[in-house]
């Protein structure tokens, strides 16, 4: 590429900030837009509405975050940020069986999505070459003459006082969320849409935050409760920045936490984690609650496309959406802006050819896990073959035998943070933990409420 190349990245949420972080290394300007006025201090955005809702980064979001950022761990520590053994930390109730816990090596951050877009975001407006250009919409796709490449955006400046132009770029990354218009530009061009896959779920979700107290969670920095067939509710606690606990109480298929101080201490002591009702109870309040709704897991098979325009990408949740209780979006979205880095780091042709296939199979493993878990529930649309009941009949007793072997807690949190496949839980070794687990509990058979 010329030493004069131009990437346009499309959203300057979390997805787009680290594909420009990634492209800072081979591209000379990179222009981010974003159609919010960026906020100068930590602050949710209205384009992002899942921002004021309570995030998890995962360990391997962490690690590949500090691979990009060095010394981004540390500066969220500095802005108060607590740094979080996810298995010693944590009170983790699976299928309402609280694992034991043990030190490890998982480590998280318990920090606001405000907080951590905003550090990152000043992070990628350092970089030389980056120019973050916020106010603005992004409201279709140049091409050449044959149509066949992607050249530039056409942009429309929120602001009536200005007009609208272009901008020319030999790389444009479509970061715009769940709601990109991708399918729709590439229809106008004359190519075929993604083919999509949807998995509804109709989670609804309450963050509110407290104040945070000595005593709250026995002294550790987070709790969390799943939700299982026949009792569709789940529950997160997570210490913060700013000696604040978010409480996320999430509802699925009808089941809908409730906003008012009464309703959200009976919602939460339905929950197996008694720390999560605890804090709800007794907490004073640092926020009003906040409600989102999410229909459905999406994916974007832009893989199987056989016609795509050369110079055009998409990356983060506008390639998968995932079930938000699972918080997998960033990591994935980090993993995406690593490989994109490696890629540009070769030969820039057809990189569209090889990123979504590459793509692909790093969603793969969490889509797996998202989507197999999800098919517990009856309620969820989709075919349940004797792969995947097997293999959630075996997480459950997992679940069970990891009450007393810390080994087989730590084997599952290395898979829900993305570190190990989820295959690494069928190894011989963990199998074998997992069959004498259940000798040792004859009651892990059958998954079922919380007790």
């Amino acid at each position: 590429m010329a030493d004069e190349a131009t990437a346009v990245v499309i959203g300057a949420s979390m997805g787009g900030l680290l594909a420009a972080r990634a492209l800072s290394e081979r591209f000379v300007r990179v222009i981010v837009i974003d159609r919010d006025l960026l906020p100068a201090e930590p602050a949710s955005r209205r384009s992002v509405p899942q921002g004021r809702q309570l995030h998890v980064l995962l360990a391997r979001g962490r690690s590949v975050l500090e691979e990009l950022f060095p010394g981004l761990s540390a500066q969220l520590r500095d802005a108060g940020a607590p740094i979080v053994d996810l298995h010693d930390q944590v009170h983790w109730y699976n299928d309402g069986h609280r694992m034991r816990r043990a030190p490890s090596d998982l480590i998280g951050i318990g920090v606001s999505r405000p907080l951590l877009e905003h550090v990152i975001r000043s992070r990628v407006a350092a970089l030389p070459g980056v120019e973050l250009v916020p106010g603005t919409e992004v409201t279709g796709l140049l091409t050449d003459a044959s149509g066949t490449t992607v050249t530039g955006v056409r942009v429309a400046p929120r602001h009536e006082s200005e007009t609208p132009r272009t901008i020319a770029a030999d790389l444009v990354v479509d970061a715009g969320g769940r709601a990109s218009r991708g399918p729709r530009w590439l229809a106008e061009l004359g190519y075929p849409p993604p083919p999509e896959d949807h998995v509804r779920v109709d989670v609804t979700y309450v963050t509110r935050l407290y104040q945070r107290c000595p005593e709250h969670l026995d002294g550790l920095l987070g709790a969390l409760t799943n939700a299982v067939p026949g009792a569709p509710r789940a529950g997160i606690a997570a210490a913060l920045e700013g000696d604040r606990v978010a409480i996320a109480l999430n509802g699925m298929f009808g089941e809908q936490p409730p906003t008012d101080d009464a309703g959200m201490v009976a919602f939460a002591e339905k929950l197996a984690a008694p720390h999560i009702a605890a804090i709800v109870r007794s907490a004073p309040p640092a926020g009003e609650p906040v409600t989102m709704r999410f229909p459905a897991s999406l994916r974007r098979r832009y893989e199987r496309l056989r016609r795509f325009p050369s110079g055009y990408l998409v990356l983060g949740d506008a390639l998968c959406s995932f079930n938000p209780i699972y918080g997998q979006g960033m990591t994935v979205a980090a993993l995406q802006a690593l490989l994109l880095r490696s890629l540009l780091a070769g030969s820039g042709a057809g990189i569209a050819a090889r990123f979504f296939p590459g793509a692909a199979r790093i969603i793969d493993g969490p889509w797996t896990i998202a989507v197999g878990t999800d098919l517990r529930f009856p309620e969820v649309p989709g075919r349940r073959g004797v792969r995947v009941r097997s293999v959630n009949g075996f997480v459950h007793r997992l679940h069970v035998a990891a009450t007393h072997d810390a080994v087989l807690g730590a084997a599952f949190l290395r898979v829900l943070n993305l570190v190990r496949p989820p295959s690494s839980l069928l190894r011989p070794g963990v199998v074998l933990r997992v069959l004498r687990g259940s000798l040792r509990s004859p009651r892990a058979s059958t998954p079922g409420r919380p007790r």
